[in-house]
């Protein structure tokens, strides 16, 4: 493959993945030597400064990545800001609590502890990709379990569920118990 050739390659895999692409896939799905892809990256990362285009190849370690050239920044916001996090109602956050800190959980289980249905909430999280379906629990009726996903980690700028803050559970289940037996 020509060298002309193999950036342009490069750059379609590269727009196509999105993602930081490490050079040692590059250099093997493209069948090339660590010199060829290297003199490669060099020519896409020349042209991409000598036409002064929208985007440039950014490298960091042993990775390559396209990213958006920094003059252009101001106007590629103006079209995608603000970017708004959907707010999530009471009734959906308290939902999204309970499993959060309870999964895998069922629906029922959720009811248990927040005393109230929670059918909406547990349909408007799964729409927003922040819980999904983990499995069916191992009793009558196999009804579904809960757990969040990574875009719940996302979604609350967290890199795992243990960065939550500590709660105690008894004491709300206590409450709602207590709460249904006065009925």
């Amino acid at each position: 493959m020509e060298q002309v050739e193999l950036s342009k390659v490069i750059e379609a895999i590269l727009f196509v993945s999105g993602e930081p692409v490490e050079q040692a896939e590059l250099e093997k799905a493209l069948e090339v030597t660590s010199m060829e892809l290297t003199a490669a990256l060099d020519e896409l990362e020349n042209d991409f400064e000598r036409e002064k285009r929208g985007i440039r190849l950014l490298r960091f370690g042993d990775h390559v990545q396209l990213g958006t050239r920094p003059d252009y920044a101001p106007y590629v916001e103006r079209l995608l800001q603000p970017i708004q996090k959907q707010t999530l109602s009471q009734a959906v956050m308290e939902t999204l609590a309970v499993i959060a800190y309870k999964q895998p959980v069922t629906r029922g289980e959720i009811e248990a502890i927040r005393g109230v249905k929670c059918d909406y909430s547990v349909q408007s999280l799964v729409n927003k990709r922040l819980i999904c379906e983990v499995g069916r629990k191992e009793t009558l009726g196999r009804p579904i379990l809960y757990g969040t996903t990574d875009e719940f980690l996302r979604h609350f700028c967290i890199s795992s569920l243990d960065e939550l803050p500590r709660v105690d559970f008894s004491a709300v289940e206590a409450a709602v118990n207590a709460g249904a037996a006065e009925e």
